[in-house]
């Protein structure tokens, strides 16, 4: 019956997906002889937890001495913007805790089940552990690798194309490979991550506002490479509306929502943008182009996630798709398009 229980508590941590940064995704079920009396989610990072929000949504809280309290990640056992899980538990004088998950953040890290365990509180760790740690993937790589959780996404031709080769004639808007679906589905994962990249060339030829117009949901802080200064500011990624990362060569003086940082281009560009998002507190980051920067990340092996649309259109000529040295994990149908999901298991 724990992983019933666990499961109700990944199904309701799902519900704060894109809402709860830089806190992870936590919910939270109380039981009480075989029967559900509580439950609770994360909503939003500085609001209660979902230990508190389960615990508040009890009815009869002398129920709770004889109950059990699930959730999918460890208590916390710090006072942050809100007091520690740990000590509520402990207060409401709950005799078993069943976690998904040890948390792995410093402040944290044992410390939660130690306090529970001090109470005399009957603990169980590793119940739908896998599935507990795959639910918060960006918390943990940010906290355990030191930097964001990094996913690939492009779109290719059934001939393996990502592009056109286009003259300065055809700029300013994205070469359409997929369809109206996919391009919502690509909108919802935006709002879904805490920013969203492109290179030099994407951000000239296709002139991207790298926003969630199509669905609701927060705007990814967005990030250029743009080592000469070549993008105008004239485009989109200039006009102030969501906040900007800039990564160049040049001395630049920061505007509202715009903030240039000087990185070294003689050196690997890719560690240093990802320590410069870790400074950040940025946990992941989507990688949407172009051809260059992708393969960039894929060489250098820092790269979690791919995120590979498959179209129905042939353009003979053009860009090449970049190269993945990985294995189909998903596949999917999107409309007349394919989604293939790939995963890095050795990524750095």
């Amino acid at each position: 019956m724990d992983k019933k229980y666990m499961q109700r508590c990944l199904d309701l941590a799902k519900i704060g997906l894109g809402n709860t940064y830089s806190n992870p995704m936590v919910g939270s079920v109380i039981v009480h002889q075989g029967k559900i009396i509580g439950e609770g989610f994360h909503h939003k990072a500085g609001e209660p937890h979902a230990e508190v929000n389960a615990v508040n949504s009890v009815k009869d809280k002398s129920l709770l001495t004889e109950s059990t309290l699930y959730v999918n990640l460890e208590p916390c056992a710090h006072f942050g913007k809100t007091p520690p899980c740990s000590l509520l538990i402990k207060e409401s004088k709950i005799p078993k805790v069943v976690i998904g998950c040890t948390d792995t953040f410093s402040k944290v890290a044992g410390k939660g089940i130690e306090m529970l365990k001090e109470a005399g509180v009957d603990i169980t760790v590793g119940v739908l552990e896998e599935e507990s740690r795959e639910l918060n993937k960006r918390f943990f790589t940010f906290h355990e690798k030191k930097r964001p959780y990094v996913i690939l996404k492009w779109a290719q031709t059934l001939d393996g194309f990502i592009d056109m080769d286009r003259t300065e004639e055809n700029y300013g808007q994205p070469t359409w490979i997929t369809n109206d679906f996919a391009k919502k589905l690509v909108h919802k994962w935006r709002s879904e991550e805490q920013s969203i990249l492109v290179g030099t060339n994407t951000a000239i030829k296709d002139n991207p506002s790298l926003t969630t117009r199509e669905w609701s949901g927060n705007n990814p802080t967005r990030i250029l490479i743009d080592r000469q200064g070549r993008v105008p500011e004239s485009h989109h990624l200039f006009d102030g509306s969501v906040n900007t990362i800039v990564f160049t060569e040049q001395e630049k003086v920061d505007k509202e929502n715009l903030q240039y940082i000087k990185i070294n281009f003689n050196e690997n560009i890719i560690t240093q943008i990802l320590q410069e998002l870790y400074k950040a507190n940025l946990q992941s980051v989507i990688i949407e182009g172009g051809k260059q920067v992708l393969q960039s990340f894929i060489d250098s092996n820092y790269w979690d996630e791919a995120r590979v649309f498959i179209g129905d259109k042939l353009f003979g000529k053009g860009v090449d798709a970049p190269s993945v040295n990985a294995e189909i994990q998903i596949q999917e149908e999107v409309g007349n398009s394919k989604l293939c999901f790939y995963r890095n298991n050795g990524a750095k």
